[in-house]
């Protein structure tokens, strides 16, 4: 397997996409936090229009907005990896290729979701995406939504490809992540964390960060944990898993984003309503989230 040219470790934050009141793309909360999870939260990159972000629900030309939004705010300070993937591989290579044009640094593909593709289908999707883009490109295996699992042997072909870097893992299979990392770690093929509760376990694998929604509200635990992981400091990296898996927990009592952008309203930061099909959390669905956050000390 190629060696990878690729550094990046820590907590990326796939952040939230703001609304207005009525439905509309709040930039001016996009730019409040983005800063907000840079300086407060130590995002080491932020992802636009991923699961997070809202993105079946964006239009295109508000996914490339929102895309160019994030480049200008972040302004260099750290990586801008967007979520330009699809279901359709053409209309993941031109969004792939709007996103470079506006600045990105490098996109998170999901795994072709509803079209049920096989393997051999997947890895064609991918490598088409591959040849049309000098991207790097982090491959997002997320089966519970997709609805197709991306294979141990179909992540190893796809990692032989030069702009193909790393994985997003939120298959929840740690065997199968387990096979991933064995395999892949020698050529400097990153793993992160894609399911938030499985972060500390993953970490300990060999992992090289996570991909966290929870970052939001818990970003700089992240980032402390991915550190001290990385240092040997196992136990003190497990006590910060234990004290805030309560609250990760509560972030994902209902469909994300949903608690993520509950959390952040009670932060006192712009967040906004879900476009539907989603929609704003039951009152059981708040009890449980805010006990969570008031015992960690999130809100008060």
């Amino acid at each position: 397997m190629r060696q990878k040219q690729w550094d990046l470790r820590g907590c990326l934050i796939p952040i939230i996409t703001p609304f207005t009141d009525n439905y509309e793309v709040d930039e001016a909360g996009l730019r409040t936090l983005i800063d907000y999870m840079i300086d407060e939260q130590a995002a080491a990159a932020i992802i636009p229009c991923g699961t997070t972000g809202e993105s079946p629900t964006l239009s295109h030309d508000e996914h490339v907005n929102v895309i160019k939004i994030t480049v200008d705010a972040v302004a260099g300070r750290v990586p801008v990896i967007a979520g330009t993937g699809s279901n359709s591989t053409k209309e993941a290579i031109e969004m792939t290729k709007a996103a470079a044009d506006v600045g990105v640094n490098a996109t998170l593909q999901v795994g072709p979701y509803y079209n049920k593709p096989s393997q051999e289908g997947i890895i064609k999707h991918f490598e088409a995406i591959a040849d049309a883009t000098d991207l790097p490109i982090i491959i997002y295996n997320i089966p519970g939504r997709t609805s197709r699992n991306i294979e141990p042997d179909t992540i190893f072909k796809l990692a032989e490809l030069d702009t193909v870097v790393g994985l997003k893992d939120a298959s929840g299979d740690i065997l199968q992540t387990m096979k991933i990392i064995k395999a892949t770690h020698a050529s400097n093929f990153h793993i992160y964390a894609g399911e938030d509760a499985l972060t500390f376990s993953l970490l300990c694998l060999g992992g090289h960060g996570a991909v966290a929604a929870v970052g939001h509200v818990i970003g700089k635990e992240v980032d402390q944990m991915v550190k001290l992981v990385g240092e040997g400091s196992i136990d003190a990296a497990r006590d910060i898993h234990f004290k805030t898996l309560d609250v990760v927990n509560a972030l994902f009592v209902e469909p994300n984003p949903v608690p993520i952008k509950q959390a952040l309203t009670w932060m006192g930061l712009p967040a906004g309503p879900v476009r539907l099909p989603l929609i704003g959390m039951t009152e059981k669905g708040k009890d449980v989230l805010r006990k969570a956050l008031l015992e960690l000390g999130k809100i008060s």
